[in-house]
């Protein structure tokens, strides 16, 4: 299959080309600098130069592949909301480009699912309101394609996608902890975040390209829900310092941006996935990362 690729370049995204080569699909991936355009090119994948904030460009390109794989995603936190709406743009003009066609589209969200006191499944919305719905407008939209014939879905990533290299939001909480000399959690700790790690988050992406129903969410969840004091401990556990309770004051004053997900409780599963697709996660936990060769 020809695979059109944003993000393809990116932590998960590179990991998600070595799945698909090495099951031969042909790749061509987005590149907006000449750095990420070597990048590819030495891996063996085609380049197409060009940006997700150009809607038109990815239009084409995915009219002239047989599937996409849309995992770019913006890293200016502090323009959060700018990047969900370049975002929801680049699916719409991809879900136009590919309606009729009977084309995969898989699509990368987020664990936006409100579940309070049970865990989130597959089963859930996504929220579009306020903040949420960064990740959840593009993720609704890309569902939605499913009625104009496009065997689109969507892959539901947890806060903390993890190997030796990276540990998603984590990596962020680790550097705020050698900044302030200790670790740090919101209240008593017990608020839960899912984790996968990263090769497993990628044979997701490629189970789904392959086999993914219209309209599917799919969770990519290989752990349903770390307490955040439990994540807390380690890190401070490796790093040989201090953990600490922080109220909501001093959270949002030690966490800065990354409060509000801080004290988020978003426990989730991946049953469904799991049983649909015969995807099984396989690699380390979160905490044993933490406790082994992360943090150095």
């Amino acid at each position: 299959m020809r695979v059109f690729m944003t993000g393809a370049t990116g932590f998960i995204g590179s990991i998600v080309v070595e799945e698909l080569k090495a099951a031969g699909h042909q790749i061509t991936g987005l590149a907006r600098s000449d750095e990420a355009a070597a990048k590819l090119a030495a891996s063996g994948v085609a380049v197409r130069r060009g940006e997700v904030a150009d809607p038109d460009g990815l239009a084409e390109a995915a009219r002239a592949s047989d599937g996409v794989i849309h995992c770019a995603f913006g890293v200016d936190f502090a323009n959060y909301v700018e990047m969900g709406q370049i975002d929801l743009r680049a699916v719409s003009a991809m879900v136009e480009a590919l309606a009729g066609s009977g084309k995969p589209l898989v699509v990368t969200s987020g664990m936006t699912a409100s579940t309070p006191g049970r865990l989130s499944t597959e089963a859930d919305p996504a929220q579009t309101e306020g903040m949420a719905a960064v990740r959840g407008a593009p993720e609704t939209l890309a569902l939605a394609a499913a009625d104009k014939g496009v065997r689109a879905m969507v892959v539901r990533l947890p806060p903390s996608v993890h190997d030796v290299a990276q540990q998603g939001l984590v990596t962020m909480l680790i550097a705020m902890a050698r900044d302030a000399g200790f670790s740090a959690y919101v209240g008593d700790g017990a608020n839960r975040w899912p984790a996968v790690y990263r090769r497993d988050a990628a044979n997701l992406f490629h189970l789904a390209l392959e086999r993914g129903e219209p309209g599917q969410r799919l969770h990519a969840v290989g752990e349903e829900g770390i307490a955040s004091r439990a994540i807390a401990e380690a890190i401070g556990k490796s790093l040989g310092i201090p953990t600490r309770s922080l109220d909501a004051a001093a959270s949002a004053n030690h966490f800065g941006w990354l409060a509000p997900f801080a004290a988020n409780d978003i426990p989730a599963s991946s049953a469904i996935t799991q049983h649909s697709l015969g995807w099984r996660p396989t690699g380390p936990g979160l905490l044993e990362g933490l406790l082994g060769d992360y943090i150095s």
